[in-house]
C-alpha cells in the first residue's frame, strides 16, 4: 500500500471512535464546501461569507466554547482541536484556516479575563459566524516583542482614547471587533492592557495587505487608530495586566499551527508520491529510482519525529502537564519538517510543481509565515532555553 496523508498517520492510541466520526464529518464538509473552490479562493484573495455560518452549523466555530455561548465543550478534548487543523491542512489554502479560526486567538481573552457584558455582546455571534474577531497586537514596529509595544490608551472620563497603529492583523479587513493590546501605562510588560475596539468607531483606518508570499486570503490589514474612543468598560481584565491576558493565548496557537504543520507535510509527501509514481524519467518511473526513494524515507521518518513529538506534548496537555518549553520546540520542529517537506516535493515534482494551483506550490509559500507566525524559531528555542533554566 502506497503512502498517503491518511495511512502515513502514525497509529495514536488515544483516538477514539468518536474522534474518529468527527475526522470523517469536517472531511465531507471542507470536500464539499471548501476544496473545489480553494484555489479560486486563494488566487481572487476572498474568502465567501457565507462560509462562516457554514462552519458553525457543523460545529467547526464553537469547538471547545462554552455551551452558555453556543459552543461546543462536552466531550471535546486536545485530539479534536488537533484533528481540525489537521483537515483544514489538508485543504492547503492557509488562508483560508488562518482566517476562519483567527477567532481562536482573540476569543480566549474575553473568554478567561472579560465582563460577563462584553461576553454576551461578543461571543455568541462570533460562534454562529455572524460577526468575526481579530487579534491585533503586532505593530509596524515590532512583532515577538509585544512588551515593548507603543500603541497608547490614556483614559479620559469613561473612555480611553486610543492612538496608533497594528499590522499583519489576520481578517483585520473584515473583523467587528480586534482584541487589542494597548499602552495604558509606563514601559515595559508592566504597562500593557488589553482593550476590545469595536471596529466602526470613528478614527479607525484600515488598509489591505495583500501583496503577501502566502496566505493570499487571509484577509489580513494594517490598523490604524486616530483618537478612537473605546468605552472603559470594554478593558479586558485589569489595567495593566494585559500581558498576562496576552501570553495565556500563545501555548493553545502553537499547538495549533504544530498539528497544521505536521499535517502539511504529509500533503506534501503523499502529493510527491502520486507524482513520483506516475512520471516516467530514462525509461522507469520517477519512483523507481533510489535517490528519490531515500526522499521519501526522510521525509516520513521527519513527520514520524514530529508527529510522536505532537502526540507526545498533546497528551501532556490532556492530563493538565502542559509545558511551554516543549510546546515552542515543537512549533520549531513543525515549521522545520514542513520547511524540509515542502522542499522534497518541490524537487520531486520539478516543473510541475512550479505552476500555481497544485498544493505543493501553495504549501512551500506558506512555509515562512508558519515558521514567523505566532514565534519565530528563534525566539521560540529562545524561550525554551529560559524555561529549562539555561
Amino acid at each position: 500500500m502506497s503512502l498517503n496523508f491518511d495511512n502515513a498517520r502514525l497509529k495514536n492510541e488515544y483516538l477514539m471512535p468518536h474522534h474518529d466520526e468527527w475526522r470523517t464529518q469536517l472531511r465531507r464538509f471542507f470536500e464539499k464546501e471548501i476544496i473545489p473552490y480553494a484555489d479560486d479562493w486563494d488566487e481572487t484573495g476572498l474568502i465567501p461569507d457565507d462560509l462562516w455560518p457554514k462552519s458553525a452549523e457543523v460545529g467547526i466555530l464553537g469547538l471547545d466554547y462554552p455551551e452558555e455561548f453556543g459552543g461546543t465543550s462536552e466531550g471535546i478534548d486536545i485530539w479534536h482541536k488537533n484533528i481540525l487543523n489537521e483537515e483544514l491542512a489538508r485543504i492547503a489554502v492557509g488562508g483560508i484556516g488562518a482566517s476562519l479560526m483567527v477567532h481562536n486567538i482573540a476569543l480566549p481573552p474575553i473568554i478567561n479575563f472579560g465582563t460577563q457584558e462584553i461576553q454576551k455582546i461578543v461571543i455568541p455571534p462570533v460562534l454562529s459566524g455572524k460577526k468575526r474577531i481579530s487579534l491585533a497586537i503586532t505593530e509596524p514596529s515590532g512583532g515577538s516583542d509585544v512588551a515593548n509595544l507603543s500603541t497608547t490608551a490614556t483614559l479620559i472620563d469613561d473612555h480611553y482614547v486610543i492612538n496608533g497603529s497594528k499590522t499583519y492583523i489576520t481578517g483585520g479587513m473584515n473583523a467587528d471587533w480586534f482584541t487589542a493590546a494597548v499602552r495604558t501605562g509606563g514601559e515595559g510588560a508592566s504597562g500593557i492592557s488589553t482593550i476590545l475596539i469595536p471596529s466602526n468607531l470613528d478614527g479607525i483606518v484600515r488598509t489591505a495587505l495583500d501583496r503577501k508570499q502566502g496566505w493570499w486570503c487571509s484577509d489580513t490589514a494594517t490598523i490604524y487608530f486616530e483618537n478612537v474612543r473605546v468605552p472603559k468598560d470594554y478593558l479586558i481584565g485589569e489595567e495593566n495586566q494585559g500581558f498576562k491576558v496576552i501570553m495565556v493565548n500563545f501555548n493553545a496557537e502553537r499547538m495549533g499551527m504544530s498539528a497544521a504543520m505536521e499535517a502539511a507535510s504529509r500533503v506534501c509527501l503523499e502529493d510527491a508520491i502520486i507524482w513520483a509514481q506516475e512520471r516516467k524519467t530514462f525509461g522507469k518511473r520517477l519512483a523507481d529510482h533510489q535517490v528519490i526513494r531515500h526522499k521519501f524515507a526522510e521525509m516520513k521518518q521527519r513527520i514520524n519525529a514530529t508527529q510522536s513529538y505532537l502526540n507526545n506534548v498533546s497528551r501532556r496537555i490532556q492530563l493538565g502537564d502542559e509545558n511551554a518549553a516543549d510546546i515552542a520546540l515543537l512549533k520549531v520542529q513543525s515549521s522545520q519538517t514542513m520547511e524540509f517537506c515542502a522542499r522534497e516535493a518541490m524537487q520531486i515534482l520539478g516543473g510541475v510543481g512550479y505552476i500555481r494551483g497544485n498544493r505543493v506550490e501553495r504549501i512551500y509559500r506558506e512555509v515562512r509565515v508558519n515558521a514567523i507566525g505566532g514565534g519565530s524559531e528563534e525566539i521560540m528555542r529562545d524561550l525554551a532555553a529560559r524555561q529549562y533554566g539555561v
